[in-house]
Protein backbone atom coordinates (compact mmCIF):
# COMPACT_ATOMS: atom_id res chain seq x y z
CA UNK A 1 0.00 0.00 0.00
CA UNK A 2 2.81 2.53 0.92
CA UNK A 3 4.25 2.31 -2.67
CA UNK A 4 0.68 3.13 -4.53
CA UNK A 5 0.11 5.63 -1.70
CA UNK A 6 3.75 6.94 -3.37
CA UNK A 7 3.14 6.50 -6.70
CA UNK A 8 -0.26 8.32 -6.30
CA UNK A 9 1.97 11.68 -4.64
CA UNK A 10 4.86 11.78 -6.80
CA UNK A 11 2.58 11.74 -9.48
CA UNK A 12 0.59 14.47 -8.18
CA UNK A 13 3.18 16.42 -7.42
CA UNK A 14 4.83 15.78 -11.06
CA UNK A 15 1.25 17.09 -12.51
CA UNK A 16 1.17 19.99 -9.96
CA UNK A 17 4.98 21.01 -11.15
CA UNK A 18 3.83 20.88 -15.03
CA UNK A 19 1.06 23.00 -14.66
CA UNK A 20 3.25 25.44 -12.44
CA UNK A 21 5.70 25.29 -15.04
CA UNK A 22 3.13 26.01 -18.22
CA UNK A 23 1.68 28.91 -15.88
CA UNK A 24 4.75 30.92 -15.48
CA UNK A 25 5.45 30.42 -19.26
CA UNK A 26 2.18 31.52 -20.28
CA UNK A 27 2.71 34.57 -17.81
CA UNK A 28 6.24 35.39 -19.63
CA UNK A 29 4.67 35.23 -22.35
CA UNK A 30 1.37 37.22 -22.23
CA UNK A 31 3.78 39.99 -20.61
CA UNK A 32 6.08 40.39 -22.96
CA UNK A 33 4.95 38.70 -26.17
CA UNK A 34 1.60 40.00 -26.10
CA UNK A 35 2.39 43.03 -23.95
CA UNK A 36 -0.58 42.36 -21.85
CA UNK A 37 0.26 40.44 -18.51
CA UNK A 38 -2.57 37.77 -17.68
CA UNK A 39 -4.37 38.53 -14.25
CA UNK A 40 -4.35 35.28 -12.53
CA UNK A 41 -1.34 33.80 -13.30
CA UNK A 42 0.41 35.57 -10.29
CA UNK A 43 -1.75 34.09 -7.60
CA UNK A 44 -2.01 30.37 -9.49
CA UNK A 45 1.55 30.22 -9.29
CA UNK A 46 1.36 30.96 -5.25
CA UNK A 47 -1.04 28.42 -4.61
CA UNK A 48 0.61 25.74 -6.77
CA UNK A 49 3.86 26.56 -4.95
CA UNK A 50 2.14 25.97 -1.63
CA UNK A 51 0.38 22.30 -2.77
CA UNK A 52 4.05 21.57 -4.35
CA UNK A 53 5.90 22.66 -1.00
CA UNK A 54 3.46 20.95 1.60
CA UNK A 55 2.37 17.86 -0.18
CA UNK A 56 6.68 17.77 -1.21
CA UNK A 57 7.14 17.75 2.47
CA UNK A 58 4.65 14.91 2.59
CA UNK A 59 6.49 13.29 0.08
CA UNK A 60 9.99 13.67 1.04
CA UNK A 61 8.62 12.39 4.46
CA UNK A 62 8.01 9.24 3.37
CA UNK A 63 11.58 8.49 1.73
CA UNK A 64 13.30 9.86 4.78
CA UNK A 65 15.03 11.89 3.04
CA UNK A 66 14.20 14.68 5.37
CA UNK A 67 16.82 17.04 7.00
CA UNK A 68 18.08 14.98 10.47
CA UNK A 69 20.73 15.76 12.86
CA UNK A 70 22.22 12.37 14.07
CA UNK A 71 25.01 13.74 16.07
CA UNK A 72 23.16 12.23 19.63
CA UNK A 73 21.89 9.05 17.84
CA UNK A 74 25.20 8.26 16.36
CA UNK A 75 26.31 7.89 20.12
CA UNK A 76 24.11 5.01 21.21
CA UNK A 77 24.07 1.20 20.83
CA UNK A 78 22.03 0.08 17.70
CA UNK A 79 19.05 -1.14 19.95
CA UNK A 80 18.80 2.92 21.82
CA UNK A 81 19.06 4.13 18.20
CA UNK A 82 16.03 1.99 17.13
CA UNK A 83 13.86 3.39 20.46
CA UNK A 84 14.84 6.84 19.91
CA UNK A 85 13.91 6.23 15.74
CA UNK A 86 10.27 5.39 17.36
CA UNK A 87 10.25 8.04 19.60
CA UNK A 88 10.82 10.44 17.26
CA UNK A 89 8.59 8.96 14.51
CA UNK A 90 5.89 9.46 17.30
CA UNK A 91 6.60 12.37 18.56
CA UNK A 92 6.49 13.70 14.61
CA UNK A 93 2.88 12.16 13.68
CA UNK A 94 1.59 13.51 16.76
CA UNK A 95 2.98 16.92 15.85
CA UNK A 96 1.47 16.33 12.77
CA UNK A 97 -2.06 15.40 14.28
CA UNK A 98 -1.89 17.98 16.00
CA UNK A 99 -0.89 21.16 13.94
CA UNK A 100 -1.41 19.88 10.46
CA UNK A 101 -4.31 17.60 10.48
CA UNK A 102 -6.52 19.54 13.23
CA UNK A 103 -5.00 23.14 12.62
CA UNK A 104 -5.06 22.73 9.28
CA UNK A 105 -8.74 21.88 9.22
CA UNK A 106 -9.66 24.37 11.27
CA UNK A 107 -7.96 26.29 8.95
CA UNK A 108 -9.71 25.08 6.52
CA UNK A 109 -13.44 25.11 7.93
CA UNK A 110 -13.13 28.78 8.93
CA UNK A 111 -11.96 30.11 5.33
CA UNK A 112 -14.92 28.32 4.56
CA UNK A 113 -17.53 28.89 6.91
CA UNK A 114 -16.22 32.88 6.45
CA UNK A 115 -16.52 32.06 1.82
CA UNK A 116 -13.42 34.11 1.74
CA UNK A 117 -11.88 33.94 -1.89
CA UNK A 118 -8.96 34.90 -3.93
CA UNK A 119 -8.98 38.00 -5.88
CA UNK A 120 -7.81 36.97 -8.67
CA UNK A 121 -9.12 33.60 -9.21
CA UNK A 122 -12.10 33.84 -7.17
CA UNK A 123 -10.93 30.19 -5.76
CA UNK A 124 -12.10 29.57 -2.69
CA UNK A 125 -9.37 29.84 -0.22
CA UNK A 126 -10.51 26.20 1.88
CA UNK A 127 -9.74 24.78 -1.50
CA UNK A 128 -6.14 26.08 -1.18
CA UNK A 129 -5.67 25.54 2.52
CA UNK A 130 -6.83 21.56 2.18
CA UNK A 131 -3.36 20.52 1.22
CA UNK A 132 -2.44 21.16 5.03
CA UNK A 133 -4.40 18.53 6.71
CA UNK A 134 -3.78 16.26 3.32
CA UNK A 135 -0.36 16.20 4.04
CA UNK A 136 -0.50 15.95 7.73
CA UNK A 137 -2.20 12.55 7.31
CA UNK A 138 0.44 11.30 4.35
CA UNK A 139 3.12 11.75 7.28
CA UNK A 140 1.38 10.39 9.93
CA UNK A 141 0.26 7.42 7.26
CA UNK A 142 4.15 6.82 6.48
CA UNK A 143 5.40 7.70 9.93
CA UNK A 144 3.05 4.70 11.29
CA UNK A 145 4.09 2.43 8.89
CA UNK A 146 7.78 3.09 9.53
CA UNK A 147 7.02 2.66 13.17
CA UNK A 148 5.47 -1.04 12.18
CA UNK A 149 7.88 -2.18 9.65
CA UNK A 150 10.82 -1.52 12.46
CA UNK A 151 8.82 -3.62 14.75
CA UNK A 152 9.16 -6.43 13.17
Amino acid sequence: MRERVDKILATTLVIIMTLMVVNVLWQVCSRFLLGSPSSFTDELARFLLIWIGILGAAYVSGKNLHVAINVLPTRFSKRTQGKLKIIVRILVASFCLLVLVIGGSRLVYITHVLEQYSPALQLPLSVVYVVIPISGLLIIFYQISDVLKSRK
